[in-house]
């Protein structure tokens, strides 16, 4: 699997996120849906990523940067076919790499409530990743979650004992 950034272009990748909002407008009420279009993916504050397997997308998901010390996990999609392969948890990962190079202390996520979110909400546990307060902007609703994950500081210190 090679996760590069980029390929906004790419009918493959087009038609995985046109999958992902709609998906998201099925299984959310009205007005909770915070998924990014293809538009909102190409500002400069978001890094896009894509995994491939030769010339097959197998997943997306994008890094957005809301401070110098903070970033958000969005569009988390894994292609049908390749749902449970490791797709998204290879796309976490190199997430949050790039979360740490960037030097980022916390990255956090809002997602929904109800079975079409459970899957992700597990994901995201095995990192992690903590249910919290709302974050950059978004207000609190009965349906969305928010999950933050402290990133540790390169200068930190050991501690003997």
């Amino acid at each position: 699997m090679i996760i590069s950034p980029g390929h906004l272009d790419d009918p493959r990748v087009i038609a995985l996120l046109r999958l992902h909002l709609e998906s998201m407008h099925v299984h959310s009420p009205p007005g909770t849906v915070h998924a990014l279009d293809l538009s909102a993916l190409k500002r400069p504050e978001v890094t896009f990523f894509t995994a491939w397997d030769g010339g097959e997308l197998l997943g997306c998901g994008a890094l957005r940067e809301l401070s110098a010390g903070q970033g958000e996990i969005k569009s988390m999609r894994t292609a049908p076919a390749h749902v449970r392969k490791g797709v998204a948890a290879a796309l976490v990962r190199h997430i949050l790499e790039e979360a740490r190079r960037r030097g980022y202390r916390r990255v956090s996520l809002e997602t929904g409530s109800g079975d079409a979110f459970d899957g992700a909400i597990a994901l995201y546990g095995k990192f992690g990743f903590v249910r919290g307060e709302a974050f950059g902007g978004y207000v609190a609703t009965d349906f969305n979650q928010f999950f933050h994950l402290d990133l540790p500081t390169t200068d930190a210190q050991p501690t003997l004992g």
